[in-house]
């Protein structure tokens, strides 16, 4: 007899559960896994080479002997800081070939190694994460891939990053303490100058020429611009140039240069205290330091008083208080028909007029400007940059390295080293077979490992020079152009036709109400014009 309490659902709940059973196509321990390893040491000192052709060869050999791991590469950044995750070549492509589904899993000495900076850490953790790559830290135990991997990467992160900003701090204590007894030497120096065996700064005989003629040239009546025309000029054919961006700004900084005539200033710019770890030009928050006779000079000290005084009345002549809100060559385009604007005066007021329009105005739309209103758009645009510029550009930067890469990646050139990169990688591997198998002897597998590792850092190395060759200028144009915008004043109370030259390149004038600024680093932004109140 039926139950009349029990329903449908009731019976179906009690009805055996059928299961469909669906054989696996493989076992997962038959799945290869494509593993990858990323190293980096410190420094170039030879202690720490040491250290990263040993790392090479222990991944290799690692990653080898396991049987369901294949290798895909050694990601190796070397001589590089571990504060900023943008400046670890290898390090952006490895994260590169992980979206391309190219990777499984990620080897890793230590979390310190992977990245001090906890953000970035954790950045990178959770987007490999999300495409389903795990990392394994071998120092920590740790396994991103696992539920309590990213606590524990949270926490040995933050501990990375304390570390680095204490050795930060304590490397720039030691070097401030360099500076006020006159011992520091930088690390970077100026074109003209190069390094002896013992250290000490000396002229670099075939570089220095080329700076004697620019102050000379400056000296005879020469401008910046045609200083850098005829530098680019010389580019094309001297190899010693290839490698330098020589625009008016270059130069302008070469001529500035106190080093030149012996002498250095310290600290001009300086580093914050916490990551992640940016530069400021020193403003007055930072002392300095100015050291007389600290190299020999390559501009004897008179030629090189009379370009400052060069400059200064050059400075004087064309951006004077006076001259600031008038008497600035603004170049003015009409967005309409092309043609280029000029200057009137009426009751005493300046204004900007298309040509076409000013000879007839029914050709052209675009009626007459008060200039007031270029340099107040101008102002509104410069606070804009000035306090945003890491909205706008230093992200536009990324993008155009990311651009230039891809442009030449598959060039000729650029193929036939990644054969070569590829090719080394599998001696590699092969020779790590060999190692674990017993074929090879020890003495000879160091020395034929450090020998590969050499020679696939010096292909890697060629790889990014011929990436770095290829690129135009616009990267250093816009660099140039956020060192300005960090030299200048947080706001501007009136126009400045000074740092107007330094920034723009022209004013388009897209509609009656409409402007549109092109950046000397080719990009454009648009600023709206202020309605006249009646």
């Amino acid at each position: 007899m039926t139950d009349p309490y029990k329903t449908a659902g009731s019976l179906a709940v009690a009805e055996e559960r059928r299961v469909l059973v669906i054989e696996a196509a493989e076992r997962p321990q038959d799945l290869q896994l494509r593993v990858a390893a990323y190293t980096r040491v410190s420094s170039d000192s030879e202690d720490q080479l040491n250290s990263f052709t040993a790392q090479n060869r222990y991944y290799t050999a690692l990653i080898s002997s396991k049987e369901n791991w294949t290798m895909v590469d050694v990601y190796a950044d070397r001589g590089i800081t571990g504060t900023s995750a943008e400046k670890r070549e290898d390090f952006q492509r490895l994260l590169a070939d992980c979206r391309r589904g190219l990777i499984d899993r990620v080897l890793c000495k230590s979390i310190s190694r992977f990245a001090r900076n906890t953000t970035e850490c954790l950045e990178a953790i959770r987007e490999l994460k999300s495409l389903g790559i795990g990392i394994t830290f071998e120092k920590e135990h740790i396994d991103t891939a696992k539920m309590s991997g990213e606590m524990l990467t949270a926490i040995f992160a933050a501990m990375a990053q304390k570390e680095s900003e204490s050795i930060s701090q304590n490397g720039r204590l030691g070097v401030q303490m360099r500076m006020k007894n006159g011992t520091f030497i930088p690390s970077a120096l100026p074109f003209g100058y190069t390094r002896a065996s013992d250290g000490k700064i000396v002229i670099d005989k075939t570089r220095a020429p080329y700076i004697r003629a620019i102050f000379r040239d400056y000296v005879n009546g020469h401008n910046t611009n045609e200083i850098a025309a005829k530098m680019q000029r010389l580019q094309i054919k001297e190899s010693i140039l290839q490698n330098y961006f020589w625009t008016h700004k270059a130069v302008a900084r070469i001529l500035r240069n106190e080093k030149y005539s012996g002498n250095s200033l310290w600290q001009k710019t300086y580093r914050t205290d916490t990551l992640p770890i940016k530069a400021h030009l020193n403003h007055g928050e930072r002392p300095q330091y100015f050291a007389e006779g600290s190299h020999p000079a390559i501009i004897d000290r008179s030629t090189f008083d009379t370009v400052q005084a060069m400059l200064a009345q050059r400075k004087e002549r064309f951006y004077s208080p006076a001259n600031r809100d008038g008497g600035i060559p603004l170049r003015v385009q009409c967005g309409y028909c092309g043609s280029r604007f000029r200057t009137y005066q009426e009751n005493g007021i300046p204004y900007r007029i298309c040509r076409t329009h000013a000879d007839k105005a029914s050709d052209c739309p675009i009626k007459r400007i008060p200039e007031a209103k270029l340099h107040s758009a101008f102002c509104r645009l410069y606070y804009k940059l000035k306090h945003h510029s890491d909205q706008i550009l230093v992200p536009l930067i990324a993008d155009l390295q990311t651009i230039r890469t891809r442009r030449f990646l598959w060039s000729p050139d650029i193929i036939e080293l990644n054969k070569q990169i590829s090719n080394l990688t599998s001696q590699n591997q092969l020779l790590a077979m060999l190692k674990q198998q017993g074929g090879v002897d020890p003495d000879i597998f160091i020395s034929r490992s450090n020998e590969l590792a050499e020679q696939l850092r010096a292909v890697k190395q060629e790889k990014s020079r011929l990436l770095n060759e290829k690129g135009d200028d616009t990267i250093a144009r816009t660099q140039e152009l956020i060192e300005t915008l960090d030299a200048g004043p947080d706001f501007l109370d009136a126009f400045d036709g000074e740092l107007f030259g330094e920034l723009v390149e022209k004013i388009i004038v897209e509609s009656n109400e409409l402007l549109r600024f092109r950046l000397k680093s080719g990009l454009e932004l648009t600023e709206k014009m202020e309605r006249t109140v009646r």
